[in-house]
């Protein structure tokens, strides 16, 4: 078999299992707040954000694909050992943050891969600064806009039940969370799955398996939201309790308003074909919700630690990106 090929077949698979990586990473966000307001048992919450996730298949264009393959880094400099160091560097950084119990975005880490690879092997000249502009700007304007649209939704709906019973409010949104999870778990497949997506179709174009045209083959799209739904259906337990307790408390309604909040916000950002963080997101809108009650709701020494974590993502993964790339050109000539 052509050496070629074999080097393609194993990017696409160590493409996948990243993808599979990102689901487990990231399945704290789309279940964090289901979980923590009781509504679902853990088992359950992974299995409902896992259809959701598998769902979006079916929902979303390929435009956050088409940014993430060839709006980062110039695709004709693209090659195997630029993939293998993304990937590598984006995998590793997930697998620390995981460990830590840190909610950093699988995101930012791989288009930090993507970046750091590219610039060892042709310098600065080869980012799409136009694309990275555009990455770098989401990353304030996801989490702010969600913290907004949290604490719009919990403002308007505290506004309409303020002379309900509890009880009955509770009752209520113990079923209405079923729906924001749903809705968050499609914009969390519809928007991180598609990054992967970039990453392999853009693999398949730079070996000549596309001819002249960039585009994400069908079989290429159902493999990498099946590879995140498993993921999803794996849970990152560690960092559940982050993600749902330790942020803010959160009751039924309290989870129905942030994920209905995060869910806008990736719908709006994957219509642009901006890769996001669902991490900034859903984070974001937690915050929201919990200012809407008092200011000190929110424990923002935690929210602090998690910000780091943002700050940190992007350049530690291109390093550790740059250096897998160096090994791997200087090993595998």
């Amino acid at each position: 078999m052509d050496s070629t090929l074999l080097a393609v077949i194993g990017l696409v698979t160590l493409a996948l299992a990243f993808d599979f990586l990102n689901g487990f990473h990231d399945a704290a966000n789309s279940i964090a707040t289901i979980v923590s307001t009781r509504v679902l048992s853990p088992r359950q919450a992974v299995i409902w954000a896992a259809f959701f996730n598998v769902l979006a298949f079916f929902l979303f264009s390929h435009a956050v694909a088409a940014t993430v393959g060839k709006g980062i880094v110039d695709i004709n400099v693209i090659d195997t050992h630029i993939i293998f160091g993304a990937l590598m560097g984006a995998c590793a950084w997930n697998i620390l943050t995981w460990y830590f119990g840190l909610p950093s975005s699988s995101s930012h880490a791989l288009m930090g891969g993507l970046a750091g690879a590219a610039v060892v092997k042709a310098g600065t000249g080869v980012l799409v600064m136009s694309g990275i502009l555009k990455v770098l700007l989401f990353i304030v304007i996801s989490p702010v806009l969600g913290l907004v649209l949290g604490l719009l939704f919990g403002t308007v709906v505290y506004r309409l039940f303020r002379k309900a019973i509890p009880s009955k409010v509770d009752h209520l949104f113990r079923k209405g969370q079923l729906l924001s999870a749903a809705a968050y778990s499609l914009g969390h497949g519809g928007n991180d799955a598609q990054k992967t997506m970039g990453i392999i179709a853009g693999l398949l174009f730079s070996a000549g398996y596309m001819g002249d045209k960039f585009a994400v083959p069908g079989w290429v799209a159902l493999a990498c939201y099946t590879a995140m739904g498993l993921g999803t259906m794996s849970g990152g337990w560690r960092i559940v309790k982050t993600m749902g307790h330790k942020i803010s408390k959160l009751k039924p309604v309290d989870g129905f308003c942030a994920e209905s909040g995060a869910a806008v916000t990736l719908f709006l950002a994957s219509s642009m074909g901006v890769p996001v963080s669902t991490t900034h997101t859903i984070t974001g809108s937690i915050m929201g919700v919990g200012t809407m009650k008092r200011f000190s709701a929110v424990k923002w020494g935690v929210a602090g630690q998690i910000v780091w974590a943002w700050v940190l993502t992007i350049p530690c993964s291109a390093l550790i990106s740059a250096v897998v790339y160096w090994l791997s050109v200087h090993l595998f000539r």
